[in-house]
């Protein structure tokens, strides 16, 4: 049983406590059996009438339980021996799950079940808690488990790290209105002692059930998730500490190098990447690794920013990795760090799933002798056999595509001598601030917040499958002025083939649609070589109109495309269509974006589909959609491996973040000896992970 309680994360006491249920199941009053409706969820106590093992498509165990207004059929298609001892003919039981149509009647399968004895009392008076579970632990001995765990709790209450700076601040809050604090349940401000909010949480009463299911937001709810961000911004800082602890190569300013880097671009810096690049200058000149978040919306100049740290680490004689989620993106990173490192004589290396055998064998070469100063890839960087000669700075793109594994896998590529890589992590999904200050905690943050001048605002329009007629005509029109088009065709089903084949039927449609113009097609099953090939035509303006999937969403850069059309966009999440739009609009011309739907529109399609008809603002397109998928989807596999929250969620619990990042400052200033009890009372271990 400890080896089963262990996957849920639970080895001591404090750890079953702090297990808290997903959700609940009012099981306080007894259904009648002749009232019972398929669908729903009901407790009912009755006396079975039959009771038989039949032998039928498969083994069952059938039950038949009356009350006097009706009966229904309980099913087990799997059941012990004790169980056909005790559910006979006669015999009183109490059994809750969900009502269904069966063969003969209304039935329940696998209901819990309890025989019932003349001792036994009316039913609960709490709502009974549903605990996350895995093989072999089955609800029942869960809340027997933790109902022992509550009477330890009686006995010793957990030691509550921020009831004196809680007790302080409403203190100050009730002394500045001159007032008596609310009631509980009316005010943010107040918040229950750690030992009775967990209680609550185990054992609610009836009447929460409106506050504690629906909303989340319950003040006992409130008190524990206050302290989970609490512990998880304080697991992320020490992680940060951590990595302060650890030494890397002081990389110094090359003014020369820059100089001559700056004099050949054909475009001068914009403020916020000269002030991104100058935080991130300084952090490589320390003897610290360097762990920093770049942020900047699509088509802000990230690349560039990340190819300047790169020359530094060159100029001091090291090597650069800079890992990419996509074979098509690691390409044109590859070409734009050739275009700016190639006239200082510093060679780039690419690594692909998808090189030749002898492609692979001359980069391996370059990248283990250190011939080459930079090495871009996708996941192949990682691999077994790739060895650097003298590693010293990692380049995460679009990180959060990126498993924790892979990230610790290529920053321990560098570790040698005692020395590790410094490393720089780049999204282009913009984090709301204080999201950030709690999430990524363990790393410092530059934001790139302006686009470079000439870049035009990206007009968005919406239109139903029905105006597609209308749309190839303005598609025509378009093309014959000498301008390209982007037309994308998205993953519909879950399958690389159905997707290129979708994007492959489209293109011929388009082709006999338009036959003046040239339409070339990309999609994720081409070889690398094609999909270059066809990149290389679209942007070198060979090609009118590029049909693709999403392969394009991240990265290429055509400046003569101002038409992006997006089909299904009504299946597509906000940062993905946000990343399309961004494809264009980065020339002079004014350019457009069309987002067809599929009627009927889904209310959530709908609202998603109006956010981007409405800003271009990639921070207000983050924010909106944290709120409508959750930071799961927005930070990724960020939570992975750092601490997965139980209780609190980052959107709904967004208003305390200020506290938590308050409260998290205060215990480390006044209070430090607190800080490792309560990450490990929140914490699954895995710090090594948090480190990347």
């Amino acid at each position: 049983m400890a080896e089963r309680l262990a996957k849920l994360g639970v080895r001591t006491i404090g750890d079953l406590l702090c297990l808290v249920p997903q959700r609940y199941e009012d099981r306080t009053a007894i259904a009648r059996i002749g009232a019972l409706m398929p669908g729903e969820k009901a407790l009912i106590e009755g006396t079975i009438e039959l009771a038989e093992v039949a032998i039928r498509r498969r083994r069952s165990l059938l039950c038949r339980v009356a009350d006097g207004t009706g009966a229904v059929t309980l099913r087990f298609f799997h059941f012990t021996r004790s169980q056909q001892d005790t559910l006979v003919r006669g015999a009183r039981v109490r059994c809750y799950g969900e009502v269904r149509a069966g063969p003969t009647g209304l039935e329940m399968v696998h209901p819990e079940t309890r025989p019932l004895t003349a001792a036994d009392s009316a039913p609960e008076t709490t709502l009974t808690p549903i605990y996350p579970s895995t093989e072999g632990l089955h609800q029942a001995l869960l809340r027997r488990l933790v109902g022992r765990a509550l009477a330890v709790l009686e006995r010793q209450p957990l030691v509550d790290h921020l009831a004196d700076l809680l007790d302080a601040r409403r203190g100050a809050s009730a002394a500045r209105t001159k007032r008596a604090p609310a009631p509980l349940e009316a005010a943010s401000d107040e918040t229950p002692a750690l030992s009775a909010a967990l209680e609550l949480l185990h054992r609610p009463p009836q009447d929460a059930a409106t506050t504690l299911l629906a909303t989340g937001r319950h003040p006992a709810q409130r008190r524990i998730a206050l302290e989970e961000l609490v512990a998880q911004r304080l697991s992320l800082r020490a992680s940060a500490d951590a990595i302060r602890s650890e030494r890397s190569w002081p990389l110094p300013e090359p003014r020369e190098e820059l100089a001559r880097f700056r004099a050949t671009l054909p475009f001068p810096l914009t403020r916020a990447q000269q002030s991104a690049f100058a935080e991130i200058l300084a952090d490589l000149g320390r003897a610290t690794p360097m762990n920093r978040l770049l942020q900047g919306d699509v088509g802000s100049g990230k690349t560039v920013v990340a190819a300047l740290a790169a020359l530094v680490a060159a100029a001091a004689g090291k090597q650069t990795a800079v890992m990419a989620p996509t074979e098509l993106l690691a390409e044109q990173h590859a070409a734009s760090f050739e275009r700016w490192l190639g006239p200082l004589d510093l060679r780039v290396a690419t690594l692909l799933g998808s090189q030749t055998a002898r492609e692979r064998a001359v980069s391996l070469e370059a990248i283990a002798d250190g011939g080459a100063a930079v090495a871009i890839g996708t996941h192949a960087l990682f691999q077994e056999g790739v060895t650097f000669d003298r590693l010293a700075l990692v380049i995460v793109d679009e990180q959060h595509r990126f498993g924790v594994q892979q990230r610790l896998k290529l920053k321990k590529k560098g570790e040698r001598e005692a020395h590790t890589p410094h490393q720089l992590i780049m999204t282009a999904t913009p984090i709301p601030r204080t999201l950030a200050m709690t999430a990524y905690a363990d790393l410092d943050c530059s934001v790139i917040d302006e686009l470079p001048p000439g870049r035009q605002p990206v007009l968005t329009s919406v239109l139903p499958e029905s105006r597609r007629v209308e749309l190839v005509e303005r598609v025509a029109a378009h093309c014959a002025a000498g301008r390209q088009a982007y037309w994308v065709c998205p993953l519909i089903d879950e399958s690389e083939a159905v997707e290129s084949s979708a994007a492959s039927a489209l293109v011929e449609e388009l082709r006999a649609a338009l036959p003046k113009a040239r339409v070339g097609l990309i999609h994720g099953r081409m070889r690398a070589a094609d999909k270059e090939a066809a990149m290389r035509a679209f942007k070198g303006g060979e090609l009118d109109l590029l049909v693709a999937t999403t392969v394009i969403e991240v990265g290429v850069d055509v400046p003569n495309a101002s038409l992006m059309i997006v089909e299904n966009a009504e299946r597509m999440g906000l940062a993905q269509l946000h990343q399309l739009r961004g494809r264009v609009g980065r020339g002079t011309a004014a350019s457009h974006c069309v987002l067809l739907y599929k009627p009927p529109l889904s209310g959530l399609a709908r609202e998603r589909l109006g956010v981007l008809r409405e800003t271009n603002d990639g921070f207000a397109v983050a924010q909106k959609d944290l709120e409508l998928r959750g930071p799961g989807e927005v930070l990724g596999t960020r939570q992975t491996g750092v601490l997965q929250l139980r209780v609190a969620d980052l959107v709904r619990d967004a208003d305390l973040l200020p506290r938590v990042i308050e409260l998290s400052d205060a215990l480390l200033e006044r209070h430090p000896e607190r800080v490792a009890p309560l990450i490990r009372r929140w914490s699954r271990g895995a710090t090594e992970f948090a480190k990347v």
